[in-house]
């Protein structure tokens, strides 16, 4: 017999590092990759897990399948867990911890966007560092179909990579608009045709995990300092993450390479 909608099994998420990749992929393919409260929860878990991994380099998100990155918040749990003022509350906490795991995430993020982008799906894209996505891959922001309220974190987010006109257009026509679009108006990096997508991101994460660790660290902190993140505006912070750099092993090894004419093998110490 088969299984309903309502039936089926709740979504997924699993962390998988190889190469000095770490892989969160998102499932939940009866429903476009919509997180669940749950899913929300261990998004923020596994991102924590994979900052505090040596063995990760760069961390990647990534919908499972071709279908979906994510389509937004799954909307059928909205009646039991997201209808009164305090499950909204709740709600929401979930959602800013999970975004906020990757984007203060010590390490480089970044999101691999196939299929679906939409609504809570895309505040997790800008979320991340670095966010590429296939020509054909569908983005929209559906809040104003729904009535629900966007927080303020989210916009701010969205302000800051797409500026404040973008950002009103999005929210306000609720319209969707493809990968190439998602290129021309900053939403993403780059777009690929879907055929070579896999073998370019892969070559991308892999060119990230062979850069010294401590320099991406210490950019990254900049960086957030820079547009005004909260918890990075410790100015003693960001200078001490860039002395790190030149006193550390890899500063060496990087000259000692240069000067051999070889790539660098860098430890992150």
């Amino acid at each position: 017999m088969a299984q309903t909608q309502k039936d089926q099994p709740a979504g997924k998420l699993t962390l998988e590092v190889l190469g000095g990749v770490g892989r969160i992929t998102i499932s939940n393919p009866g429903r476009y990759n919509a997180m669940s409260l749950a899913m929300w929860r261990q998004l923020a878990q596994l991102a924590r897990q994979a900052e505090q991994d040596p063995a990760v380099r760069v961390l990647m998100l990534q919908g499972d399948g071709d279908r979906a990155f994510v389509s937004g918040a799954d909307i059928s749990e909205f009646d039991s867990l997201r209808s009164s003022t305090e499950q909204v509350r709740a709600y929401g906490i979930a959602v800013d911890h999970a975004q906020e795991a990757l984007s203060r995430c010590a390490k480089p993020v970044v999101a691999a966007i196939r299929g679906v982008c939409m609504g809570g799906g895309i505040g997790l894209a800008l979320a991340c560092d670095l966010r590429y996505c296939t020509d054909d891959s569908r983005f929209r922001m559906p809040a104003a179909k729904l009535g629900l309220g966007y927080d303020r974190a989210g916009i701010r987010r969205a302000v800051q990579m797409l500026g404040a006109a973008r950002t009103a257009e999005m929210f306000f026509t609720a319209r969707d608009f493809n990968g190439t679009e998602a290129e021309r108006i900053g939403m993403v990096h780059q777009s690929f045709p879907g055929a070579v997508f896999a073998d370019e991101i892969a070559a991308l994460a892999g060119a990230i995990a062979a850069n010294a660790p401590l320099t991406i660290r210490a950019a990254k902190l900049a960086i957030r300092h820079a547009v005004g993140d909260p918890a990075a505006q410790d100015e003693t912070a960001v200078d001490q993450a860039v002395q790190d750099c030149f006193d550390s092993k890899d500063y060496q090894e990087g000259r000692l390479a240069f000067q051999s004419r070889r790539p660098p093998r860098f430890s992150g110490t």
